[in-house]
């Protein structure tokens, strides 16, 4: 986009724990609610992303996970409110690491879809939104879980639902 007039700017500095650090050895002996728990403890670093959009909390139990963050203007698209894929990746964190909770020790996952139905429109106004995920069903192979996001007035502003595909360590 070329500039033609100086605009009033703001700036963020974003520091997160480089990727592969902590002990592997360790991460792959838990299972996934204990893989989560151990990143909420410190003891491994969390996922570069929840520093990178402003995550403030990820509270866990087996098949449900809650994840805060506080609406920001560094979220917003051209038209004033916080964009699709901002409020969709927090979808997808709580509902991935809803599944994520019932990993046993050797198994991995991946999202193969996710389908986002948007509310309302989510502003700075719209204060600490929290998203919270949980499994619907788990199979051997798949699991089926969903997200809700609502705003720090309690309104639901989004849902969505997620299907994961789950495998063995070396598959």
């Amino acid at each position: 986009m070329t500039q033609t007039q100086p605009f009033e700017t703001d700036s963020r500095t974003v520091t997160w724990a480089t990727p592969g650090q902590g002990d592997l050895t360790r991460l792959l002996e838990l299972d996934g609610l204990g893989q989560l728990e151990a990143m909420r403890a410190g003891e491994l670093p969390p996922p570069p992303i929840m520093d990178t959009l402003g995550m403030t909390d990820m509270r866990v139990e087996r098949g449900r996970v809650v994840v805060e963050m506080p609406a920001a203007e560094f979220h917003y698209n051209p038209l004033g409110s916080v964009h699709g894929g901002v409020i969709s990746t927090l979808l997808d964190t709580a509902a991935a690491c809803s599944v994520h909770t019932t990993l046993a020790v050797g198994e991995l996952y991946t999202s193969v879809d996710l389908t986002v139905k948007f509310l309302r429109p989510v502003t700075v106004g719209s204060g600490l939104l929290t998203c919270e995920g949980t499994v619907i069903s788990r199979g051997r192979r798949t699991a089926l879980a969903q997200a809700q996001l609502t705003d720090e007035a309690g309104r639901l502003v989004a849902h969505a639902t997620s299907t994961c595909l789950i495998m063995r360590a070396g598959d």
